[in-house]
């Protein structure tokens, strides 16, 4: 049986009722799009600091807060300054990866101690990228 006031209405007014929804389907996709993008800024952001962090705690005591490699203890290793340009181009960023996560010998002696274990994978990348921002 068919509502008497549903046949007075149509399918015009029907239609115009939910147009409203529609609308707030459309704002409420856009917000979440909206909040997604910021997510991923914010990660980004979080994901550098993560990087100075640990090059301050890991890694600044012989390559310096440059990457020039001007302390005492990376001067007696005869670590390379990150900064020139030339010292950059010869690194590839899966040695440097691997260094990190691996660490450096030559022959028996440790050159730098391997963070494999106390960083992660994209710790390890972030790294990378924050020593490639060394680059004069």
């Amino acid at each position: 049986m068919v509502c008497p006031a549903a046949l007075k209405r149509g399918p015009q007014q029907t239609s115009k009722r939910t147009e409203p929804n529609k609308n707030k389907n459309r704002v409420m996709k856009k917000l979440i799009v909206f909040s997604a993008a910021l997510l991923v800024a914010g990660a980004v952001t979080v994901r550098a600091a993560d990087a100075k962090e640990n090059w301050e705690k890991n890694c600044q005591k012989c390559h310096g807060p440059d990457g020039k490699g001007q302390t005492t203890m990376g001067k007696r290793l005869g670590i390379k300054d990150y900064s020139e340009a030339k010292v950059q181009d010869a690194m590839k960023d899966e040695e440097m990866a691997k260094a990190i996560k691996e660490g450096v010998k030559d022959g028996e002696k440790i050159k730098m101690k391997a963070f494999g274990e106390a960083l992660s994978d994209d710790e390890i990348k972030a790294l990378v990228k924050y020593v490639r921002d060394f680059k004069k």
